[in-house]
């Protein structure tokens, strides 16, 4: 039987950023340095398929600091950890490697040094998120008021609206964010923002890839996971820049085929946190069914690298 034919337009760039693979890299190089088990707190990235690949060489995943042993080595994940973390790691003198992105790291630095000079943070994000929580624990309770949305900003009391500063979550919709700041900038005209915007470069470049790819496809895959922040976001974008249907998966196993039916271009992206090797995935559940053609849509070249810490460049 004749395949019916498909344009498979793949957006450039997806997947991993270099803050998930210096994170990755970093479990493993902490395994090769100290041997299994090493520790690490809270998935460190969102995707089941890393996470079970490390798991299997040895990393045992917690969610609190106190079900690690002293005397293991302990890895805070890429979303970063809130100041009493590390600060009851060193109490308990457990040898702990922090794999934060240096780019929410530098949030975390930028609002320390807000505080420092006596302004009250406000910070747009997700409530409960891992990254949200790390960032919004660098500062004492009640320094950092959230807003998720437009609306949240109507309703947000401060202490002093001359004397505010916000922050952003590194991985949400830059149009969204955008209209947020503009909100907040309205309501509270001295507000301070961000030398550099906050949300990271890769999250920007997935988001314009996506726009890009939309118009063209008649439905859009994301490959992520659905706790992933930046994944969730890449949906939303191709929904709203013009694709009529877009879905996110896991695994080629998750794709829904009944909606996808009658299709003639699909648009398939992933989340930083998603591994190429479950892009590969998607793509040859597609060969499997369509005379595929594959068109790439680039919008940027990505050649951003983080370095390891230095604990695990030097011999033990």
């Amino acid at each position: 039987m004749t395949k019916p034919p498909l344009t498979l337009y793949l957006a450039a760039p997806r997947g991993f950023c270099a803050g998930v693979d210096r994170a990755i890299k970093i479990v493993e190089m902490a395994l090769q340095k100290w041997g299994a088990p090493v520790y690490v707190r809270h998935e460190i990235v969102h995707n089941k398929y890393v996470v079970d690949d490390l798991r299997a060489k040895g990393a045992v995943f917690v969610e609190e600091l106190d079900e690690c042993p002293d005397d293991r080595p302990v890895i805070f994940s890429a979303h970063g950890v809130p100041k009493a973390v590390p600060a009851e790691a060193a109490r308990r003198e457990m040898l702990f490697v922090d794999a934060t992105c240096p780019l929410v790291s530098k949030v975390h630095i930028e609002a320390a040094r807000h505080h420092e000079n006596g302004l009250q943070m406000i910070m747009i994000g997700h409530a409960g998120h891992p990254e949200t929580v790390g960032t919004m624990g660098q500062l004492p309770d009640g320094e950092v008021l959230l807003v998720e949305t437009v609306e949240d900003v109507d309703s947000v009391r401060v202490r002093d609206p001359e004397r505010l500063a916000f922050v952003t979550q590194t991985t949400l919709s830059v149009d969204d964010t955008a209209d947020i700041v503009r909100a907040l900038q309205a309501r509270f005209p001295a507000i301070v923002g961000p030398h550099k915007e906050d949300i990271c470069y890769a999250t920007t470049n997935r988001q314009e890839a996506v726009k890009a790819m939309a118009p063209l496809a008649d439905a859009m895959l994301v490959v992520g996971a659905p706790n992933s922040s930046n994944s969730k976001r890449l949906v939303e974008v191709g929904a709203r820049a013009g694709c009529g249907y877009a879905q996110l998966v896991q695994r080629a196993d998750d794709i829904d085929w009944r909606a996808l039916d009658g299709i003639s271009s699909i648009g398939v992206t992933a989340g930083a946190s998603a591994p190429e090797v479950l892009i590969n995935e998607v793509i040859d559940a597609f060969r499997a069914k369509y005379s595929v053609t594959v068109e790439m849509v680039e919008t940027a070249v990505e050649n951003v690298e983080f370095k390891v810490p230095r604990v695990l460049r030097v011999p033990a």
